[in-house]
């Protein structure tokens, strides 16, 4: 049986603590090291809007809804308060489960933004193959690069790939290492499995070793990874330097320019459910952009009329 906490022994401790107690009891679950870090930057960030120290019985709504007024006034996007607010909630709702008395969480939902992505002919310039006697790290970056637009993973993903991961002859790769806790497959395009063939021949090493590793060998760090495709991208004039940005383009060209739908995209995005797929749906609607001269009204209006030919 659970062990509860009562009041009576958590309510002199700070905020920060019984946090503290949260992270351990979510790392116990199994929950995965991105989500612990994401947990501890969100709160550092509400740190400055809310006295983490005040014990938990001094917890009241509003003292909740100052820090949101706070976060308003410091110039704080909407969405990016929205986020802080569901990690608080979260916190407070597992501070409930263990018996203890909090108040309510104010609910600020997300609004809807349209994802930035990147253009075609910024992708033109990115995925320009490099010179032959390029650098292995460039030549790695070029393919990380192509890689992301044939599947459009997170970098946690691309960091994570072994050797052993790679089945060029049914073109195919298993994602281990995703945000769900489930191992994937997704297919390769046959680009996409010439440019690996000619990759793993250089790239070499063991079945378990990482696909996309440093020049030595070893696993390329999250801030490694980003500054090797803010490098790559720079260098070809290109000033968008996110890496989830391919994320999001690859999925408003799989919707708009290749006619993809939702549950496919759904898959090779390894979303847990249709939520956030549907928002890549809603704002890269692509089905209500194809062939609009046939429903729009202005369009039918100019169309020619023809004659009635005496015949």
């Amino acid at each position: 049986m659970a062990r509860k906490i009562t009041m009576n022994a958590s309510s002199s401790k700070p905020v920060a603590e019984v946090f503290e107690d949260f992270v351990i009891s979510q790392t116990a679950q199994g929950l995965s090291p991105i989500t612990l870090a994401n947990y501890h930057h969100h709160f550092h960030s509400i740190s400055r809007h809310f006295d983490i120290a005040q014990p938990m019985e001094t917890l009241t709504k509003n003292k909740l809804e100052a820090m949101v007024v706070s976060m308003r006034r410091s110039g704080l996007a909407h969405n990016s308060i929205s986020s802080y607010c569901r990690v608080l909630r979260t916190f407070l709702g597992w501070c409930q489960r263990e018996g203890m008395t909090v108040p309510p969480m104010p609910q600020i939902k997300d609004k809807e933004t349209v994802k930035e992505s990147y253009t075609d002919d910024e992708l033109a310039a990115i995925l320009k193959r490099p010179k032959k006697d390029c650098s292995f790290c460039e030549y790695r970056n070029w393919v990380i690069v192509n890689f992301l637009m044939n599947c459009g993973c997170r970098a946690s993903t691309v960091r994570n790939i072994q050797n052993r991961d790679v089945d060029l002859d049914t073109r195919q790769i298993i994602f281990r290492h995703n945000k769900s806790g489930k191992i994937q497959t997704v297919p390769l395009c046959s680009v996409m499995v010439s440019i690996l063939r000619e990759y793993m021949t250089v790239r070499k090493g063991k079945s378990d070793d990482y696909l996309f590793c440093d020049q030595y060998g070893g696993m390329l760090s999250m801030n490694a990874l980003r500054l090797a495709i803010a490098r790559h991208n720079q260098s070809r004039g290109v000033s968008k330097t996110s890496t989830h940005l391919y994320r999001h383009t690859f999925a408003r060209k799989y919707l708009v320019d290749c006619g993809g739908d939702a549950f496919m995209l759904q898959k090779l995005l390894g979303h847990s459910t249709l939520k956030m797929t549907k928002h890549y749906c809603t704002i890269y609607d692509a089905d209500i952009a194809k062939n609009f001269d046939r429903f729009s009204p202005l369009a039918q209006m100019q169309q020619p009329k023809e004659k009635i030919k005496r015949r």
